[in-house]
């Protein structure tokens, strides 16, 4: 009797396992894209759940976005890793917030050198798994001059992702420059409602981060420069307003 309950368990445990599987594999009749970034991708602050919204139907889209993670610290973590055991069509990558100076070791990089390397070996193991990689450049902060420009200390990382699409040949969205010209024309008062109350209070608004308006200002952008970068993504996407 107990051989028979513990071949029962055994054979139960096997169909969850394998139901588990099929859940997390991509539908037969869906192109898979799986989103690779930091909380500015995610779907709680960032651009990631208006950008699936816009998908047509025969996208899934997949969001392994983690909030405070750079190029560096996401590869460390494992979550790139369970990012490509999605069985992923296409991987949208986008770091370099946190890969600036004053986010610690364990997450900054250097725009000239381990960032450049992290980017190419994301590229590779993305192309080793099937996948075809895709570079999203850092949505920029809402940091504004008093002549309504923005300032962005974003600039080295976002040239060293060029860099890097150009070597390797990779699909490139350039949203940094498509967020700024967004928010540059919506004027710094209007662009409050693009982010979340600050942590700190006071009224103050979140430069960083997105609202759910925020949000959809901000993924129709990364649809229209994907319909430019990629031709083989069209079908799956409404198309470019630019």
């Amino acid at each position: 009797m107990r051989i028979l309950l513990i071949c029962c368990l055994m054979v139960a445990l096997a169909a969850l396992a394998s139901s588990s599987l099929a859940t997390d594999a991509p539908k037969p009749d869906k192109v898979r894209i799986v989103l690779v970034g930091d909380s500015t991708v995610t779907d709680k602050s960032g651009w990631g759940l208006a950008f699936a919204a816009l998908l047509k139907p025969d996208a899934e889209c997949v969001n392994a976005a983690r909030s405070g993670s750079s190029s560096k610290s996401y590869y460390d973590s494992g979550s790139w890793k369970q990012a490509l055991s999605q069985q992923a069509k296409f991987v949208l990558i986008q770091f370099g917030h946190n890969d600036q100076p004053g986010k610690g070791p364990e997450r900054e990089t250097d725009p000239k050198t381990s960032y450049r390397e992290n980017l190419i070996r994301y590229v590779d193991q993305a192309r080793q798994a099937g996948a075809q990689p895709i570079l999203v450049t850092s949505m920029a902060r809402r940091t504004f001059r008093p002549d309504g420009k923005i300032t962005s200390s974003l600039t080295p990382y976002v040239d060293a992702m060029k860099a890097v699409a150009a070597d390797k040949k990779v699909p490139f969205v350039d949203l940094h420059a498509r967020s700024i010209a967004l928010f540059e024309s919506v004027g710094a008062e209007k662009s409050k409602a693009f982010g979340p109350p600050h942590p700190n209070g006071g009224g103050q608004v979140d430069g960083t981060h997105l609202s759910a308006e925020g949000a959809k200002a901000i993924a129709p952008l990364v649809v229209d420069e994907l319909w430019k970068a990629e031709p083989a993504l069209r079908h799956c996407l409404p198309g470019p307003k630019t």
